[in-house]
């Protein structure tokens, strides 16, 4: 579920680590992001952060996570604002 803030977009995702590329997996119940990196001193979550930016096109500093540091399950917020930017964020997560 995708909820658009004053902030910028927040939604959940489920992340898998150590797999063999970086790839969003959308199904009808939730986001699966599969990361390369292991889930260890927060390697995995770095790696989440990066690749967010990269595929949304916005700085690291824009992709946070709000809740769910050390589980699998994860809230995050991308601070966008600009209308661009929130169609392109929805458009790969929905």
């Amino acid at each position: 579920m995708i909820k658009k803030t004053k902030d910028g977009i927040i939604f959940q995702i489920k992340i898998s680590p150590n797999s063999s590329k970086n790839e969003v997996i959308k199904t009808p119940d939730l986001v699966k992001i599969k990361i390369t990196a292991p889930p260890v001193d927060g390697k995995a979550n770095k790696c989440l952060i990066e690749y967010l930016s990269k595929l949304f096109k916005i700085p690291k500093t824009s992709v946070e996570i709000i809740k769910g540091e050390t589980s699998k399950e994860k809230t995050l917020l991308i601070k966008v604002l600009d209308d661009d930017k929130i169609k392109l964020v929805k458009s790969i997560l929905e």
